[in-house]
């Protein structure tokens, strides 16, 4: 009788462990691949629709594993697409280009990265993400490519899920000087680059980050022509383009992280100077649009980006709508 009991112990508690191994294999099975979470989640739903569109699902239906970083609906909005008509209109090529960006191989938690700015990652087809870590008062931020993490970590059989507020653009240029020689309205700042002799060194070492004047920007300041570029003093352009590059990478979130409440930082420049640095916020779809306003220590105004963030292979490049003055 004893063993009989022991016998119908053990049956039990194999039933049990089998009952609760099926319901395991079932759950890693069906409903919380990535594929599922992203389809099943409301306000992911242009990410969703691109999936589809260009016949990534099957790849995060597969084992993995994956680290996506998911744009929310109205990231995607900022970014153009602000519906999933606008992503199904799209040259799928495009769509591809922008969702593999946003795929890793492997899973990254990355809020156990180090405390440090810019962290080198690759997507999963090749292409480079910059994850910043840092602390802002009583919060903990996590930025990729300026782009802050708004829910982290989220868990799925074959990987994670990271939500950002902005959509990542793949970046086309491995070298900064390119972004510039490819925007009309930065010809004559980089006529001046190449005047000044420093193309090539921009095109080695790194990163850098560039806040390049427009034409207008640079008409003002004096440089009205390609003709009167070629005709100033090499020297006299470098000293005043040193001061418009620094020896490393931040995007715009960067400074609001440096900030901190005072809205106010400073950034030392290439040629050892400074430049003052206010952040300014406005309220926009998907949640808070930050820009900075630089003052060198020559403009008796702020100068204001018009165009920020754009993300090169060797930097980081914005344009902005006035030079950069140095106290003479």
């Amino acid at each position: 009788m004893k063993a009989y009991k022991y016998m119908l112990l053990l049956l039990l508690a194999l039933s049990m462990g089998s009952c609760k191994k099926d319901k395991q294999e079932k759950a890693n099975q069906g409903g919380n691949k990535l594929s599922d979470i992203i389809a099943d989640n409301f306000n992911l739903s242009v990410f969703n629709t691109g999936l589809t569109a260009v016949s990534l699902r099957g790849k995060l239906s597969g084992n993995g594993s994956f680290t996506v970083i998911t744009p929310s609906d109205d990231a995607f909005a900022r970014g153009g697409y602000g519906s999933s008509e606008a992503v199904l209109s799209e040259a799928p090529a495009r769509i591809s280009s922008i969702l593999n960006y946003h795929i890793l191989n492997g899973e990254y938690e990355l809020n156990k990265l180090p405390f440090l700015f810019n962290q080198e990652l690759k997507s999963s087809n090749g292409g480079k993400l910059f994850v910043t870590h840092w602390i802002n008062g009583a919060d903990t931020v996590l930025t990729i490519n300026g782009a802050r993490v708004l829910s982290q970590n989220i868990k799925a059989s074959n990987g994670l899920i990271q939500v950002i507020d902005r959509m990542l653009e793949p970046y086309t240029y491995e070298q900064i000087t390119d972004a510039i020689a490819s925007d009309k309205n930065l010809s004559l700042f980089c006529q001046a680059l190449q005047r000044a002799g420093l193309v090539t060194p921009l095109q080695s070492g790194g990163p850098y980050t560039i806040f390049a004047p427009g034409n207008a920007a640079m008409i003002s300041y004096g440089y009205p022509t390609l003709a009167a570029i070629n005709q100033a003093d090499p020297n006299t352009l470098r000293t005043f383009l040193r001061y418009h590059i620094l020896n490393d990478r931040r995007f715009v979130y960067d400074y609001v992280l440096s900030a901190g409440a005072s809205n106010k930082t400073e950034q030392t420049m290439q040629d050892g100077n400074s430049v003052a640095i206010t952040i300014s916020s406005t309220s926009g779809q998907g949640g808070t649009i930050y820009s900075i306003n630089l003052k060198g220590s020559g403009n008796t105004s702020t100068v204001q980006t018009t165009k920020q963030d754009v993300l090169t292979g060797n930097g980081v490049l914005h344009t902005i709508n006035g030079a950069l003055k140095i106290t003479q």
